[in-house]
């Protein structure tokens, strides 16, 4: 069952409503107004993307279990491919959020392979033009238990000869845990529906907290501020056309950064605004 529901925007509290959003919305003819469809946007990722994209003045749409105040909302399991079906109409760009992070495998299956095969399906019978598939730095993450990046998880930077190693969109997955593998099934779609259908770009997104701050030496490296991932999609969502597939790290330019940011910055003009310079952060 499909249940659409639209609840009227209200003023935002948040700490990163008030620093980072556009209170000027752009106001862009109707007739004009890109429309995105954003799935998992109750979650923490979902909302700054969405409300800073909202704030540039984007018609935006949720597809999501639950309702996601103040936006137009499709409530609706991605897992169910006729349920999301109405959530597509009228949509140029997807931004694929939705995802389980738990540790049971079959429904890493269930939810972030057949879920994003359901995403994606829909996008190509709609006939949407770009997706943007939230990935994840997982894909990667068995890498960072051998040199050269353990060195640089750990922090030993004194230990590191320039130029610094880096994981870029060239360097093969390496995943430890089927969330990872599940990520890499996901970018593997990504490049069929660019094949055959759109554009669609890959984010490989690094660690995002509520309190936008990392929790310890290994996330210092990983950061990814709230401000860096807002600007980071708004990027993703204006990438120019003749880009059909490409796969960037999201990450804040951390001092002990080890995934690379010069291929999105080359591509989409991503510069990082934020970074963490030391450990503790301070």
């Amino acid at each position: 069952m499909v249940i659409r529901e639209y609840q009227p925007k209200k003023a935002l509290n948040s700490d990163f409503s008030n620093k980072y959003l556009n209170k000027n919305i752009q106001e862009i003819p109707t007739m004009n107004r890109q429309k995105i469809l954003i799935t998992g946007m109750s979650g923490l990722i979902g909302g700054i993307v969405g409300r800073h994209l909202d704030s540039l003045g984007y018609e935006i749409r949720a597809l999501n279990r639950s309702q996601v105040e103040g936006f137009d909302t499709v409530k609706a399991d991605i897992t169910d491919p006729d349920a999301i079906g109405p959530a597509f109409e009228g949509i140029d760009t997807v931004i694929h959020l939705a995802a389980y992070l738990g540790d049971d495998e079959l429904a890493q299956i269930d939810i972030n392979i057949t879920g994003t095969y359901n995403i994606f399906e829909a996008a190509k019978n709609a006939g949407v033009k770009r997706v943007i598939f939230g990935s994840s730095g997982a894909t990667m993450m068995a890498a960072e238990r051998h040199e050269p990046f353990k060195t640089m998880v750990e922090g030993r930077i004194e230990d590191i000869s320039d130029p610094r190693p880096m994981m870029n969109h060239l360097t093969p997955p390496h995943p430890d845990r089927m969330y990872g593998v599940a990520k890499i099934a996901g970018e593997a779609m990504a490049r069929l529906f660019a094949e055959h259908h759109g554009s669609a770009i890959v984010a490989r997104i690094g660690r995002v907290r509520k309190e936008d701050q990392p929790a310890n030496i290994r996330e210092a490296s990983v950061h990814f501020s709230h401000r860096d991932v807002a600007q980071f999609f708004e990027k993703c969502v204006k990438a120019p056309d003749n880009i059909k597939w490409d796969v960037f790290y999201g990450v804040s330019d951390n001092f002990t950064r080890f995934r690379d940011i010069d291929h999105p910055k080359k591509m989409i003009g991503y510069t990082p605004q934020d970074g963490i310079r030391h450990w503790p952060a301070k």
